[in-house]
């Protein structure tokens, strides 16, 4: 009987190796199909960890608990540790350099009361100079005298930061008049209820050919709010070296979105800095900037969007640029329908990071362009819905390319990342820089160049050689002010 079962005894571990080793087959084939759905689907661990975190919600402690670490894993294998770093000295945003002023009268201000005073009799040409000081307003700025194309109506500081202006009301400019430019100001909403500063600026209605270049702006929900009005709507604006930033998470349900473009068209938004535009209310999704509601041929170029800088590892959803945002209601569209968001749009030669979602998403935007961009720390991008088409050429994208829900993707030759790799906490494109995390995105070795002609632009120098290298920039140290001025 010893005998019997010694002999027996090895088959028997015989036995439990080959189930072990069907056991672990399934679990890498489990595991290959799980990375491959993921891969497919686009879903990046940043949006797996909160959707597995709201599911486990409400129910017993141990599912809560487990449901809470799979969220805190999957960001940290995505998006590493989360530590705020300061940004550099770039060309993108506000320069210290001011504006010149442009031919016209010279009107001094040095007061709240003599600003409005002044804009309410303004004149083509007007040169509205505004001396070093602050000016608190409680109740909004009205721009309704309109300027000229050869003649429009200015209002400045003669230094960028030699003027604070100080706003504790729902929108602070209020421009419905045509040909209004705002150079060189610094400009803060300082209400305690934040549902009582929504815009710096809203331009509306006739406001056409709009203009705001050199401003700091902070602590709004949408800095700039731009729409039509009796169905006349602003169009061929401009918003270009400007910084966007808000202190603290915005306490509203209201849209956080720093440039929020609805139903006019020819805008150009160019050579800003956005970051930190966190949502803390309502569906906690935020934008860095759309353009929606039937509008056309925007362009976002050169633009640098730091979804989180200071504000980091909040709950909500961020994400970079959009065309369609949300979508619209039909009475804000511009044709009544919204059969697209937005028609012809071009997004080029932007960098988008540190963002909880996509960097870029598209929603019912047909003919859009998306060259030369680099995303870094995002979810790459989606194209989203049938009215939605995108062509996609030379962009350096640290995520995928997504098509989902009959979204047209046209792809040339782009530089994505696994998605299954971010699983394993590996980020192919990442690691390109040298410290992407903390804004070092000078390159650990010779770039790799798109197969791709591109658009020519890039984000920091005057031109790029062809081929370029895959998105926004051949050199990061062009995009350092110090080596610009």
């Amino acid at each position: 009987m010893r005998k019997q079962a010694a002999r027996s005894r090895p088959s028997r571990l015989r036995s439990a190796a080959w189930l072990l080793g069907i056991l672990v087959l399934i679990g890498i084939a489990a595991l290959a199909a799980a990375a491959w759905f993921l891969q497919a689907r686009g879903i990046a661990p940043r949006a797996l960890g909160p959707y597995l975190a709201k599911r486990s919600a409400g129910h017993n402690p141990a599912i809560v608990a487990t449901g809470t670490w799979l969220q805190q894993t999957l960001t940290r294998l995505d998006r590493g540790a989360l530590v705020p770093a300061p940004l550099p000295a770039l060309v993108a945003g506000v320069q210290p350099k001011a504006r010149a002023a442009g031919p016209g009268t010279r009107r001094l201000v040095a007061s709240s009361d003599e600003l409005r005073q002044t804009m309410s009799t303004a004149q083509p040409g007007d040169l509205i100079t505004l001396l070093p000081g602050v000016y608190r307003f409680d109740s909004g700025v009205a721009a309704s005298r309109a300027g000229s194309a050869d003649a429009p109506v200015t209002v400045r500081a003669e230094q960028p930061g030699s003027v604070r202006i100080e706003f504790a009301t729902v929108e602070g400019f209020a421009v419905s008049a045509p040909w209004w430019r705002f150079e060189n100001l610094a400009i803060r909403g300082v209400c305690a209820d934040h549902d009582g500063c929504e815009h710096a600026f809203h331009v509306s209605g006739g406001a056409h050919h709009f203009a705001a270049l050199n401003n700091t702006i902070a602590d709004f929900n949408a800095h700039f709010k731009i729409n039509g009005n009796g169905g006349i709507f602003p169009d061929h604006g401009l918003i270009e070296s400007n910084t966007l930033t808000n202190g603290a998470p915005r306490r509203t349900g209201h849209p956080v979105t720093p440039i929020d473009l609805v139903a006019a068209s020819d805008w150009i938004v160019r050579g800003n800095l956005i970051t930190d535009f966190i949502k803390d209310g309502g569906d906690g999704v935020s934008y860095g900037a759309f353009a929606k509601g039937a509008g056309a041929r925007t362009l976002f170029e050169r633009n640098v969007i730091v979804c989180e800088q200071r504000l980091q590892g909040l709950s909500g959803q961020r994400v970079g640029l959009s065309f369609g945002g949300g979508a619209t209601g039909k009475p804000y569209c511009r044709d009544g329908r919204c059969i697209t968001e937005q028609d012809g749009g071009t997004m080029r030669a932007n960098l988008v990071a540190a963002c909880s979602d996509v960097g870029i998403y598209l929603n019912s935007a047909a003919g859009s362009i998306i060259a030369d961009n680099t995303l870094v720390d995002t979810a790459g991008v989606l194209v989203r819905f049938p009215a939605s088409s995108a062509t996609l050429d030379g962009n350096l994208v640290d995520g995928a390319i997504v098509s989902r829900d009959g979204g047209l993707v046209r792809e040339g030759d782009n530089l994505t990342a696994s998605i299954a790799a971010a699983y394993a906490g590996y980020h192919g494109v990442r690691s390109l820089f040298g410290e992407a995390e903390a804004f070092d995105f000078g390159w650990r070795q010779a770039p790799q160049r798109a197969g791709s002609t591109g658009s020519g632009v890039d984000l920091c120098a005057p031109a790029r050689p062809k081929p370029a290298v895959y998105g926004a920039f051949e050199d990061f140290r062009a995009c350092l002010r110090r080596q610009a001025l």
